[in-house]
């Protein structure tokens, strides 16, 4: 079951992360990440994820999860198993009281959600986007209290301190 739910979280990046028109084209891409499955499991995983083809932004059908025909495509070559072993924290920057930090296209939300649920007394509160979270910072608070406290929760604030 291990396998299998690697292999979904893969295909999902997979799908998120190229323009795949062809059952085979996903099949080459998945082999190139260390899975080789016949064309009947590929079948029966796309179906389980509901997936679609949509028309990309040059006019090809690709393959899209749903509710994702506008996904943000990502285009540094990066294998989909290094993406799911990074955080989705990329970078976080101030103006007076406020915060943003962009994450990598998905991950908002759930950072939100985690920095909410930690009732930091220095952040009032989050609004979440598919790439981009904004915080609102009581005032008188120094960002540094800000990274410190976000770096308990998201360890890599801490490492980059802040902005990328």
């Amino acid at each position: 079951m291990k396998e299998k739910n690697s292999r979904i979280e893969t295909l999902k990046m997979l799908i998120s992360s190229k323009e795949l028109g062809s059952q085979e084209e996903v099949l080459q891409a998945l082999k190139q990440e260390g899975f080789t499955l016949t064309q009947a499991t590929l079948s029966r995983d796309l179906k389980q994820l509901k997936v679609a083809k949509a028309a990309s932004m040059n006019g090809k059908y690709v393959y899209v999860l749903p509710n994702e025909t506008m996904y943000k495509r990502v285009h540094k070559h990066t294998t989909a198993k290094d993406m799911l072993e990074t955080p989705g924290y990329i970078s976080l920057n101030f103006s007076g009281n406020m915060g943003v930090m962009k994450t990598r296209p998905g991950y908002a939300s759930a950072i939100a959600y985690n920095i909410d649920s930690t009732d930091i007394p220095e952040i009032l509160g989050t609004i979440a986007g598919d790439d981009t979270i904004f915080i609102v910072i009581k005032d008188g608070t120094h960002p540094n209290q800000i990274i410190s406290a976000l770096g308990e929760i998201i360890p890599v604030v801490k490492e980059k301190g802040g902005e990328k």
